[in-house]
C-alpha cells in the first residue's frame, strides 16, 4: 500500500473520531445540561482538555468558563479538581451540579469535622468527579499527599487573574498554586479568568509553568449590559427612585466604605426595599446569611464595598449601581459582570461627581510612591470613562485591547467609523456639544503663562484657581495674580473650568506629569491650537438625572402572567431542596416555558436548560401549572423580531440641531465634521427624529439609493431577528451601521 493511501486511511480514522467527538460533547451537553449548542470558544477549549493540553481561557462573566472543565470532567475517569477563592462560590457550583445529577462535593472551612472526613472517604472511593477546594488547603503537603490517592485527571484554576500582582485582585495565596507542575507534573492545567489585561495574562502563564498552552482569549463585550454614568447629586434619593422603577428585579449596590453600605442597607429596608449589606466587616455568619437571602430572592437589594470580592454566581441580576467611584476599570468591568449572567438585558450605573476622584486621591496619597503612580494612572483611566462623551463600551473593550466593533474598517482612506452600540448613555442620548473655543483658549493660555513664568508646571486645581481669580498663598508667593489670565475665567464655577481641563487633557491639548503632583503642560498640539485659535467643541456637563424608559421585561418576549406563576413554582421546589431558585432553572428557561407552554413531557425537554435529570426531577410540577393555567388563559403569539426601543415622542436640543442641519441640505459627514460627532451619534439622531415623526419616508433617497434599498431590505428578509451585525455581516460590511439603523427605523414607522 502507497504512503499517500496511508495517509488517507489515517486522516479518514482521524476524521471519524474527531466527528465523534463531537457527537458525545454534543450528547453529554444536553444529557446534564440541557443545552442544544455551545457557546463561543466552548467545543474547542473542551476538545484540548480531553486531548491532555494545558489551556488559559479568558471568558467574560457569564461567557461559560465552568462548562469548559465540567463537561470534560463528565467524560473521562479520574477527578477534576477546581481551585477557587471563595466559600459561596464553591457552594453555588457544587449546588448547582448535584441539581443536574452530576457527582460533585467542595472542601472548605464551612464544613465541620464529621462532613469534612466523609467527603474525603467519598473522593478516595473514587465517588466524585469533580472537587471543589480553595488555594490555601489544596497547597498543604497534608492535603496534597491525599490528592495523590485519587487519580487525579485535570486541575482547573478559576478566577486566575488572582495569582497576577498586576491584577486588580491579587491573592497571595494563589501565588501558591506555581508549585503545582513541581508536585503533580503529569496533570494538565486550566487557568481561566474573566478579567485580565495582556500584562496579566502573560504573568498568569509564566507563573502557572503551562506547558505550551492552548490560548484562548474571547470578546470581552457583554452584549446584554447596558451602561450609564449619572451625575452624583442628591444619591440616596436617585438610587431609591432608580430601584423602585424597577419593582421585580434585584441588584448590587458597590459602595466605597462599609459604613455606606450599612447605612443604604439599613435606609432601603426602611423605605421598603429589601435590602442586606455584605462586606468584610461582617462576621463570616453573617455575610453568608445575607448571601443566601439575596440568592434565593428573599433579598432583592445587596449593598457591598468594592474592596470585598463577593463571588455571586446568581445570574438573574438585573442591575449593579456603583454608589461611588471605583478605583479602576478592572474592578469596574468585573463588578458590572455580575449583571445578566443568563444573557436577560441588565443595566450598569455610576454615579458620579468630582468629589468622589478627591476621595480616591487623598487615599491614594497614603500608599507608596510606586503605587501612587500605578493608582493615578488607573484612576486618572477611570475617570476618563465616567466623563467621556465616547461610546462607553468602546472605551471599556479599548482598555482591554478589543476595538468596537472588530470588524470595522476604512472606507475611501477615511479613519473606521464607530457605530452605536444602542446600550450606553452616550449612544442612546449623546451628550450636547457646544463652541468651546473661548474657554478652551483661556485654560491653554493659563497653562502656558504659569509655565512660561515660573519654569514649571502646575496641577489643575492651581491653575483652575488663577482662571478664577483665587486669593491663595501659593498664587501670592509665586506672582500668579500678576498673569494676565489671572481672574478670566470668573463666569464659570471651579468643577466646570476641572471639568474642561480633564477635557483637554483627553483631547490631548494638555499632557499630565506622572507623579505625586501631577502637573500641566500644553502638548505641541495644543500650543498649534492656541496660537491659530482653532475652534474646539466641548462637552456640556450632564446636570439633571435622565431616567432611562424601562422597555420590556426582557429580550425573550414571555407571557408574563404565566412567568410570575412558573416563577413561585420554582421558588417552592428550590426551598424544598434548599438551594438557590436559580439552581432549579434560569429566568431564561423559565421565560422560553412562558413563550412556547410545554404541556407534554417531550416539548419540556426541548426548554433551554433541560437535562435529562431536571427533566425527571421537574418536569411534572411544570407541565401541571402551563396545564393548569392553559385551562383559563389562551395561549400568545410572540414575534421572532426583537421589541423596538419605546418611541420618544421629542427630540432634545441636540438631536433638534442635527434636524435642522439635515433640512437644510447637510450631508451626514457634513454634520458630524460641523458638530465634532462621529457619524454613527448623527445617525442616531436620525433614527431618534424618524421614530417622533419628523423625517419622513421621501427622505429615503437622501440615505440611499433605489438598488441600495432593494439590497438592505432583501438581507433584512433573511435574517429573521433583525439583528444588525447579521445583517451587516450578510451584506459583506458594505454599509454602514447607521445606514441600516435609519433602513429599519423607516420600516418600522411605516
Amino acid at each position: 500500500m502507497g504512503s499517500a493511501s496511508s495517509e488517507k486511511i489515517i486522516a479518514s480514522r482521524v476524521s471519524s473520531i474527531l466527528v465523534e467527538m463531537t457527537l458525545n460533547l454534543g450528547r453529554t451537553l444536553k444529557q446534564h445540561f440541557g443545552y442544544s449548542d455551545f457557546r463561543p470558544l466552548q467545543e474547542a477549549i473542551i476538545q484540548d482538555a480531553l486531548a491532555g493540553r494545558d489551556v488559559f481561557a479568558l471568558m467574560p462573566t457569564g461567557g461559560g468558563k465552568s462548562l469548559c472543565f465540567q463537561l470534560p470532567a463528565l467524560m473521562r475517569k479520574g477527578l477534576t479538581i477546581v481551585v477557587s477563592p471563595l466559600i459561596s462560590l464553591m457552594k453555588d457550583q457544587v449546588d448547582a451540579l448535584q441539581t443536574s445529577g452530576i457527582a460533585a462535593t467542595f472542601l472548605n472551612s464551612a464544613l465541620d469535622r464529621h462532613e469534612a472526613v466523609a467527603r474525603l472517604r467519598g473522593l478516595h472511593r473514587g465517588e466524585y468527579r469533580l472537587l471543589y477546594v480553595a488555594p490555601e488547603r489544596l497547597m498543604l503537603d497534608t492535603f496534597l499527599e491525599r490528592a495523590l490517592n485519587w487519580n487525579i485527571a485535570q486541575i482547573a484554576i478559576d478566577e486566575a487573574h488572582c495569582i497576577s500582582e498586576w491584577g486588580h485582585d491579587f491573592r497571595p495565596e494563589y501565588r501558591e498554586l506555581k508549585k503545582l507542575r513541581r508536585h503533580l507534573p503529569d496533570v494538565p492545567i486550566m487557568a481561566l479568568t474573566a478579567t485580565a489585561t495582556e500584562r496579566v495574562r502573560g504573568d498568569i502563564l509564566k507563573q502557572l509553568a503551562l506547558r505550551d498552552p492552548r490560548c484562548y482569549v474571547a470578546s470581552f463585550n457583554r452584549p446584554n449590559l447596558s451602561y450609564r454614568v449619572v451625575p452624583k447629586s442628591a444619591p440616596y434619593e436617585q438610587l431609591v427612585a432608580f430601584i423602585r422603577g424597577r419593582p421585580n428585579d434585584s441588584g448590587i449596590v458597590y459602595c466605597a466604605s462599609r459604613k455606606t453600605a450599612d447605612s443604604l442597607a439599613r435606609n432601603l429596608s426602611e423605605d421598603g426595599v429589601k435590602a442586606k449589606p455584605y462586606h468584610a466587616g461582617l462576621t463570616a455568619r453573617e455575610r453568608t446569611q445575607n448571601q443566601e437571602l439575596f440568592l434565593r430572592d428573599d433579598v432583592r437589594v445587596i449593598t457591598a464595598t468594592i474592596a470585598f470580592g463577593m463571588g455571586i454566581n446568581k445570574p438573574n441580576v438585573r442591575f449593579v449601581v456603583h454608589h461611588d467611584l471605583p478605583k479602576n476599570i478592572e474592578s469596574y468591568y468585573q463588578e458590572t459582570g455580575r449583571a445578566g449572567r443568563d444573557g436577560l438585558p441588565s443595566e450598569c450605573v455610576l454615579l458620579f461627581s468630582a468629589s468622589d476622584v478627591v476621595k480616591q486621591t487623598h487615599f491614594i496619597d497614603e500608599k507608596s510612591e510606586n503605587e501612587q503612580r500605578i493608582a493615578r494612572e488607573q484612576l486618572r483611566q477611570m475617570v476618563h470613562y465616567a466623563e467621556t462623551r465616547e461610546c462607553r463600551r468602546a472605551t471599556l473593550l479599548k482598555y482591554f485591547g478589543e476595538e468596537w466593533p472588530a470588524n470595522s474598517t476604512a472606507i475611501g482612506g477615511h479613519p473606521p467609523l464607530q457605530p452605536s452600540c444602542d446600550g450606553c448613555d452616550n449612544c442612546l442620548t449623546p451628550r450636547q456639544t457646544f463652541d468651546g473655543t473661548i474657554p478652551a483658549q483661556k485654560f491653554l493660555s493659563c497653562v502656558h503663562r504659569i509655565c512660561a513664568k515660573s519654569g514649571f508646571g502646575f496641577g489643575l486645581n492651581h491653575v483652575v484657581e488663577v482662571l478664577t481669580g483665587a486669593d491663595t498663598q501659593a498664587i501670592r508667593q509665586r506672582g500668579h495674580n500678576q498673569l494676565s489670565t489671572y481672574g478670566i475665567g470668573r463666569e464659570l464655577r471651579r468643577d466646570a473650568w476641572q471639568a474642561i481641563g480633564r477635557e483637554l487633557l483627553r483631547l490631548e491639548l494638555i499632557e499630565c506629569a506622572p507623579g505625586k503632583f501631577a502637573t500641566l503642560k500644553l502638548t505641541k498640539n495644543g500650543l498649534d491650537t492656541l496660537r491659530e485659535r482653532t475652534l474646539i467643541t466641548l462637552t456640556k456637563q450632564i446636570d439633571i438625572l435622565e431616567q432611562r424608559a424601562k422597555g420590556s421585561a426582557g429580550e425573550i418576549e414571555c407571557d408574563e402572567v404565566l412567568f410570575e406563576r412558573l416563577r413561585a413554582v420554582r421558588r417552592k421546589l428550590a426551598d424544598e431542596r434548599d438551594v438557590p431558585a436559580y439552581v432549579v432553572f434560569s429566568d431564561v428557561s423559565l421565560r422560553e416555558m412562558a413563550r412556547s407552554y410545554p404541556t407534554i413531557t417531550s416539548e419540556f425537554r426541548r426548554i433551554p436548560g433541560v437535562g435529562e435529570q431536571k427533566l425527571k426531577d421537574f418536569a411534572e410540577p411544570f407541565v401541571a401549572e402551563i396545564t393548569e393555567y392553559l385551562r383559563t388563559n389562551s395561549r400568545q403569539a410572540f414575534r421572532e423580531v426583537l421589541a423596538p426601543m419605546r418611541r420618544r415622542s421629542a427630540l432634545n436640543d441636540s438631536e433638534a440641531e442635527t434636524l435642522r442641519r439635515f433640512h437644510r441640505g447637510d450631508s451626514v459627514d457634513e454634520i458630524a465634521r460641523a458638530r465634532g460627532f462621529v457619524p454613527s451619534t448623527i445617525y442616531g439622531h436620525l433614527v431618534t427624529a424618524i421614530d417622533c415623526g419628523k423625517i419622513v419616508a421621501q427622505s429615503r433617497d437622501r440615505f440611499f439609493t433605489s438598488a441600495q434599498e432593494k439590497e438592505i431590505a432583501a438581507a433584512f428578509r433573511q435574517i429573521s431577528d433583525g439583528k444588525l451585525t447579521d445583517v451587516n455581516a450578510l451584506l459583506g460590511g458594505k454599509y454602514d451601521m447607521g445606514q441600516l439603523r435609519v433602513f429599519r427605523a423607516f420600516t418600522t414607522r411605516s
